[in-house]
């Protein structure tokens, strides 16, 4: 068996793959990119963060009734779109338009339609949000460690020990004696906080969050393209548009997205179990 043409088509593909994550998704290409993000996006971000959730569930509800022979449904759930589109979204989905049009254009790309293409880059966009997410909730987890030495694996986890530090450092300000008696104080007699205190330091947490999570690719999009990991999943996407398939179960990043709420959740449910 021969090996194949150093000039094949597959390999002349990637090197074309591999030409525009390096420009793209470099250090210069994505802090371009991020110019995007300022404006609305700020003002869609909370939104789409807290829509993250619902999304997932829809893709697994596709994907189950896919998988059961229900397809025209599976198909139909599969297709909602429930994320407020951003601009930096619409760019990077121009910019694979482009990508995939120039390849057409010279016989390396995939003999898919408008509408096939135009729902894998969707899908591929959105996965790239979700390893925004990935990068903020690993920020949310350091932060934790650093500053309470416990695991942070959520925003619901970190409101707590957040709103007891604010609160015990807003009693010593105002501790009468000066805030070294205040400390020794607030040690023996720890400053009770109210629900609604936790409640607004976790939205504000959010808030922030969602701006975190707007702006994480400056930092995941080069790690990504030095790890490969960028050029994989647009290999993957042509594979796919190649095969003339399209996928209804939700990408692994959409999954290890949500490990933080799950974690949140299960770690609320067992404090408030004991009380």
């Amino acid at each position: 068996m021969h090996p194949a043409p150093l000039r094949s088509r597959l390999t002349r593909r990637d090197a074309q793959l591999r030409r525009f994550v390096a420009r793209r998704y470099g250090l210069r290409g994505t802090l371009a990119l991020h110019r995007h993000a300022f404006g609305a996006d700020l003002l869609r971000a909370p939104v789409n963060v807290m829509l993250a959730p619902v999304a997932l569930i829809l893709q697994i509800v596709a994907a189950l009734l896919t998988r059961i022979g229900a397809r025209r449904a599976g198909a139909r759930i599969g297709g909602w779109r429930i994320f407020l589109r951003s601009d930096m979204s619409a760019q990077i989905h121009r910019d694979l338009t482009a990508l995939i049009a120039d390849l057409q254009a010279q016989g390396l790309g995939p003999d898919a339609g408008p509408a096939q293409i135009d729902r894998a880059l969707r899908a591929h966009v959105e996965t790239r949000n979700a390893v925004a997410e990935i990068t903020t909730s690993l920020i949310v987890l350091i932060s934790g460690f650093v500053l309470f030495q416990r695991a942070t694996p959520g925003l619901i986890s970190l409101a707590g020990p957040m709103a007891q530090m604010r609160a015990h450092g807003a009693a010593l300000r105002d501790f009468a004696l000066g805030e070294t008696l205040g400390r020794a104080w607030y040690w023996a007699f720890p400053v009770e906080l109210s629900p609604l205190y936790v409640i607004a330091t976790g939205v504000v947490l959010a808030l922030i969050g969602s701006v975190v999570t707007t702006f994480a690719g400056v930092i995941a999009d080069p790690v990504q393209r030095m790890t490969g990991i960028h050029r994989r999943r647009l290999s993957r996407l042509m594979a796919r548009l190649d095969a003339q398939g399209d996928s209804d179960a939700p990408a692994p990043e959409h999954l290890v997205a949500r490990l933080g709420d799950v974690a949140d959740t299960l770690s609320l449910i067992w404090r408030s179990w004991r009380g």
